[in-house]
């Protein structure tokens, strides 16, 4: 049974402008620097989780790392979004579209706009400690994913992780991704060391399933 939004605001013309979405505890907005105070808040708390993890430490590095994810949205490079607790209205992480893919279509075979994506990677999650393991970013995937497919109608989602990231690879399968396998020395992780990724896809055929399937998590 698919459980669309219950409120999406602000509806695009253009896709970086992704306007606001809402479903269950968890409210996705366009990163800004007004959530740089709750930003810092969500980073300051138990951070044993974040050793793998790209996550700011302190106002002046939140700063940047906003900073640096606006201007990404301003060049049409990544769609970043603050996490939100829907009650509260405070924001306890973030997460984003990036690495965007524009493929080589014929304009008679070209299923969407020029301009419009045709892939993309959804990275920079990260929560703050109290919210980990609470259905938030399950939730907020969900928003996430309906918007690639829904709206934008990518045709492949990837989500990928440093190998050694138990936590990050479960919360992935969790989704109803599909495990691609492990590309090896990728890059340097954020412990410093070479790391391996772990590559996982949606893709445009397999999301009516991923969606439902996810559903029925969210709802028991």
């Amino acid at each position: 049974m698919t459980t669309p939004p219950e409120n999406v605001t602000d509806e695009p013309n253009d896709f970086v402008d992704a306007g606001v979405l809402e479903a269950g505890p968890v409210r996705l907005e366009p990163l800004d620097v007004h959530h740089v105070d709750d930003l810092c808040k969500a980073a300051e708390g138990d951070r044993t989780s974040f050793g793998l993890t790209s996550v700011p430490h302190g106002r002046e590095q939140t700063w940047e790392y906003v900073q640096r994810a606006v201007a990404a949205r301003q060049v049409r490079q990544a769609v970043p979004f603050a996490v939100l607790d829907r009650q509260t209205g405070v924001a306890v992480g973030t997460s984003r579209f990036c690495y965007l893919e524009f493929w080589r279509w014929s304009d008679t075979d070209r299923p969407r706009a020029p301009d419009q994506p045709d892939a993309a990677q959804i990275g920079y999650t990260w929560l703050a400690a109290h919210a980990q393991g609470t259905g938030v970013n399950r939730w907020a995937k969900r928003l996430m994913l309906e918007l690639a497919f829904e709206t934008w109608r990518l045709g492949r989602v990837t989500l990928r992780t440093d190998a050694r990231n138990t936590r990050s690879r479960r919360a992935i399968l969790s989704l109803g991704a599909t495990f691609e396998g492990v590309l090896r020395a990728t890059q340097v992780g954020y412990d410093g060391q070479i790391r391996d990724s772990a590559s996982y896809s949606v893709l445009d055929t397999e999301w009516p399933r991923v969606r439902d399937e996810l559903d029925r998590r969210l709802q028991r």
